[in-house]
């Protein structure tokens, strides 16, 4: 039976792990980044398939809901595999810079390094499948557009704040992940929370921007503007929602109840 952990071990754990994040080599970041973008693909891809195969089967409308149950599947794959996703490490790499330990310049260059991969990683599998996945018989480029529509078409204001809870529970997983060490323990909580955003719709930036991207390269109907506007104010709410959330918030928990610093 696994001993539970308290919050403060969980604080511990997670401030040794982002330290050892920055310790690493910003190449060696770089090329986990891009894994977890190449990985997190997958999520894109069962998707879209979901939206290609229901269409005009079912009620377009109920498309996404089902789509949420292999919505997860992506994120198991990237987290299991210990590459670096942004939302996974916003509130991870946030800790050292509150603990005084990591300057604010050092938090935006590997999140910038992070980014960078994460993106690069989801245009090379979203470019790749959208190519070879028509001709394999999966999905559509009508499919793709719908859903590269379904998620860019809200306001600015409900993409932002939908990317805020996203990032918040994406934060919230990667604290849960650190108090689990059974791998089906780390599935389940996984599948809970990724399925929470999916079925609610919020908006995660690396997976949406994989989303859109493909929309872009299939369609006349998604504008580079369009995917430019979704991926910054979808990044942005997952880095306030990850840090305010989860970071701040629980680390000024630590230093209430405990009076002191690391």
């Amino acid at each position: 039976m696994e001993e539970i952990e308290t919050g403060d071990d969980i604080l511990m754990e997670q401030l040794c792990e982002g330290m050892e994040t920055y310790r690493k080599d910003l190449k060696s970041t770089f090329l986990a980044a891009l894994m977890a973008g190449l990985e997190i693909g997958f999520s894109f891809i069962v998707v879209a398939i979901c939206y290609t195969f229901f269409a005009g089967k079912i009620d377009e409308k109920s498309i996404p809901y089902l789509a949420a149950f292999v919505y997860p599947l992506g994120f198991v794959l990237v987290i299991l595999g210990k590459s670096i996703l942004f939302t996974e490490q916003t509130s991870l790499l946030f800790l050292p810079v509150l603990s005084g330990k990591k300057s604010l310049m050092e938090l935006f260059r590997l999140w910038g390094v992070v980014i960078l991969g994460n993106l690069i990683g989801g245009y090379i599998i979203g470019f790749i499948f959208t190519l070879i996945g028509p001709a394999l018989g999966v999905i559509s480029e009508a499919g793709i557009t719908s859903l590269a529509s379904h998620v860019s078409h809200y306001s600015n204001g409900v993409i932002f704040g939908s990317a805020i809870l996203a990032g918040w529970l994406m934060a919230l997983l990667s604290w849960i992940i650190t108090s689990i060490t059974r791998a089906i323990g780390k599935i389940a909580v996984i599948y809970i929370i990724t399925f929470i955003i999916g079925l609610s719709g919020f908006h995660h930036s690396i997976v949406g921007s994989i989303e859109v991207f493909a929309g872009f390269i299939s369609s006349s109907d998604i504008a580079f503007f369009d995917y430019l506007s979704f991926v910054g104010l979808a990044l942005l709410g997952n880095a306030v929602g990850g840090v305010v959330f989860v970071a701040i918030l629980k680390y000024g928990a630590f230093i209430a109840d405990n009076d002191k610093d690391f």
